[in-house]
């Protein structure tokens, strides 16, 4: 005796999926920017330096002196002579007074009188040392500044972005089925 039997087929079913790529677009437009920089104001004040060379007395070594100083050194040196001179006789009169003390004044003022001066030698730095005077005053530079800080303006724009969505779809390709047959 045959048994019946079940035969059965089956599909599966199938699905198709597409997609859709997602586009992102960004732009960014540039920023709007002014930089405004002021000038800085600068004072300079300057004092020039000094300097002074006094050389009247080395010229003056030298005899090299101006009219005046000339009557001046002329009128100083005869002063001198005549106050020499005075002291000279006050001494010379004292000596004549005391004339009963001994001694022989009058020979030995006629020989004071008639020598002049003792030479005197020696060795003379013309001009001296230290006759010409230098004098500095240095000078002075003051600079001032005033700065300014820039002026900075920003306008920056937002940026621009396009979106386009993906997209996936599904489909049922192949249906499912089932088939089943008896086989006697």
């Amino acid at each position: 005796m045959r048994i019946p039997q079940l035969k059965m087929e089956a599909t599966y079913a199938k699905l198709a999926i597409s997609s859709e790529r997602a586009r992102l677009d960004i732009t960014q437009p540039p920023a709007e920017m002014t930089i405004e920089q002021p000038p800085a104001d600068m004072r300079i004040a300057s004092i020039p330096a000094r300097l002074t060379i006094d050389q009247t007395e080395a010229w003056a070594a030298v005899n090299n002196k101006h009219v005046f100083r000339l009557i001046e050194d002329a009128a100083a040196d005869g002063r001198q002579a005549v106050l020499d001179f005075i002291e000279r006789a006050a001494i010379q009169g004292d000596e004549l007074m005391r004339i009963e003390h001994g001694g022989d004044p009058l020979v030995e003022q006629a020989e004071a009188n008639s020598e002049g001066p003792p030479l005197e030698l020696g060795i003379a730095l013309v001009p001296p040392p230290f006759s010409v005077k230098v004098d500095y005053e240095p000078g002075r530079l003051t600079i001032d500044w005033n700065t300014y800080t820039p002026r900075i303006n920003v306008k920056a724009h937002a940026p621009i972005i396009r979106c386009q969505q993906g997209a996936v779809k599904i489909d049922l390709a192949q249906r499912p089925s089932l088939h089943i047959d008896v086989v006697i």
